[in-house]
C-alpha cells in the first residue's frame, strides 16, 4: 500500500491535467474537473498555499475512480 502523498489543490490539478482529466469550470476557489470519457467528476478546492487533508484527498481519488497507486504512479511518470 502507497502512502497519501502531501499535495496542494492545485498540485493535484496539474497532475490531473497531464494525465487527461479537463478542468469544466471554476468558481472562486473550487474547480470541477471530470475524467476524458465524461464517467466521472469531482470539485477540487484550490487555497492558496493550503495543503489537501488526508481525508479530502481519498475523497476525492474516490470520485474520480483511482486510488493511491495510480496517483503515485502519475506523481512519478
Amino acid at each position: 500500500m502507497v502512502r497519501l502523498p502531501v499535495l496542494t489543490g492545485y498540485a493535484l490539478l496539474k497532475v490531473l491535467q497531464r494525465h487527461g482529466f479537463l478542468l469544466l469550470r471554476q468558481k472562486g476557489s473550487h474547480v470541477f474537473v471530470e475524467s476524458a470519457n465524461g464517467k466521472c467528476g469531482t470539485t477540487i478546492p484550490i487555497y492558496r498555499g493550503e495543503e489537501l487533508g488526508k481525508g479530502l484527498l481519498k475523497s476525492i481519488l474516490n470520485d474520480l475512480d483511482l486510488d493511491t497507486e495510480d496517483l503515485d504512479i502519475m506523481l512519478h511518470s
